[in-house]
């Protein structure tokens, strides 16, 4: 029984960023790919140890290698995605990004053999056979085991923030389901999702992370898919929130965001700040998150104090003048995904959409 431990959180303000994506036809139709690009051919050198698949035949996760420096984020991400691309085309396929693929539905599409996903599908049934999700994954380092724990809940709030940014999949099982995340929502189906709860120090959550091996409840750690974790074997938080991207921009400013956010906080940790985690009810947090499902870009989240609302563009606002970043904003001013997705669905069709989701390379 694989767990992690306290010794692993030793360094602070590291990054990997993993990427969940779409295999995809000469046409952007999802197609199972993941044999032939997984197991049968060897991938590019700088993919060895960081391609791995879903639980789908379609669907694609690489990992960057560990960043040192934030500053070469944007670069070990466009590596790793233009070794993907290579790899794929050289197969015959094509890699595309979103939260869900508008086009895919559930019940046409393969399942991995993996022993692992053939386990859950066993144990969860439904909402698992129809998870044709994929999302992008922050990891930041912190070198204390109690301070990431207490990043952890006080990131809860932040969640529903960066997820209405990304909103990027209205469209499952080939219809519009009126949301503008609809893959947190199906994501949500699965047991141990969502908004964790409040844990008072690493051992509370260790005991945890310990409780739902030992019942069975969970095959390995990595099965508390919570929107935000302690990694405990990576030594990091993991922030599991946006949709997938095909623009690397927007993905570098949620990178952006989160390594900010866990600074910030890190530093208010060291500072002795009590923060407003223990004073956060989880149904307020809940609905703050579904906020953003619904409504994306145009969602009023509630404040820090569960009292009233803003909108998300104050919210954007703010936290760059706090956090002395830039990215998020550009995400905001733009159209959101699932605003485009819609768009490009009526005014130009399934090709077009299809196309617009297509990572670029060089």
């Amino acid at each position: 029984m694989e767990r992690g431990s306290r010794e692993s959180f030793t360094r602070m303000g590291t990054l990997g960023i993993e990427e969940e994506c779409f295999i995809v036809d000469e046409r952007g139709r999802p197609t199972s790919g993941t044999d032939e690009l997984v197991y049968e051919h060897d991938p590019p050198e700088i993919l060895e140890g960081k391609l791995d698949h879903e639980l789908f035949k379609f669907v694609i996760e690489t990992q960057t290698p560990l960043i040192e420096d934030p500053q070469n984020a944007r670069d070990a991400l466009l590596e790793i995605r233009q070794a993907l691309l290579t790899h794929a085309h050289d197969h015959g396929y094509d890699i595309a990004a979103a939260g869900l693929h508008p086009l895919a539905k559930w019940r046409e599409l393969e399942h991995a053999e993996k022993p692992r996903y053939r386990a859950q599908l066993d144990r969860i049934q439904y909402p698992q056979h129809r998870n044709t999700t994929a999302g992008v994954h922050v990891h930041v380092g912190v070198d204390d085991a109690d301070k990431a724990v207490w990043i952890a809940n006080e990131l809860r709030w932040y969640v529903p923030i960066m997820l209405a940014l990304s909103a990027n999949s209205p469209y499952w099982n080939g219809f519009d389901t009126g949301l503008e995340s609809a893959r947190a929502k199906i994501f949500e189906a699965l047991p141990n999702t969502g908004m964790p709860t409040y844990f008072e120090d690493f051992d509370a959550f260790d005991r945890f992370e310990r409780r739902m091996l030992e019942t069975e409840s969970i095959n390995d750690r990595g099965e508390l898919w919570y929107d935000v974790r302690p990694h405990t074997a990576h030594g990091t938080v993991e922030l599991r929130t946006p949709d997938g991207q095909a623009d690397p921009d927007i993905v570098m400013a949620f990178v952006e965001y989160a390594h900010a956010l866990v600074e910030a906080l890190a530093e208010d940790y060291e500072d002795g700040a009590s923060g407003y985690a223990q004073t956060h009810r989880r149904e307020l947090l809940d609905e703050h998150k579904w906020r953003a499902i619904r409504y994306g870009h145009d969602a009023a989240l509630l404040d820090r104090e569960m009292e009233g609302t803003l909108e998300l563009g104050e919210l954007v606002d703010r936290e760059c003048e706090r956090l002395g970043i830039d990215g998020i904003k550009d995400v905001y001013e733009r159209d959101s995904g699932a605003e485009k997705q819609r768009r490009l669905l009526e005014e130009e069709g399934p090709d077009a959409l299809c196309e617009s989701l297509l990572l670029e390379g060089e």
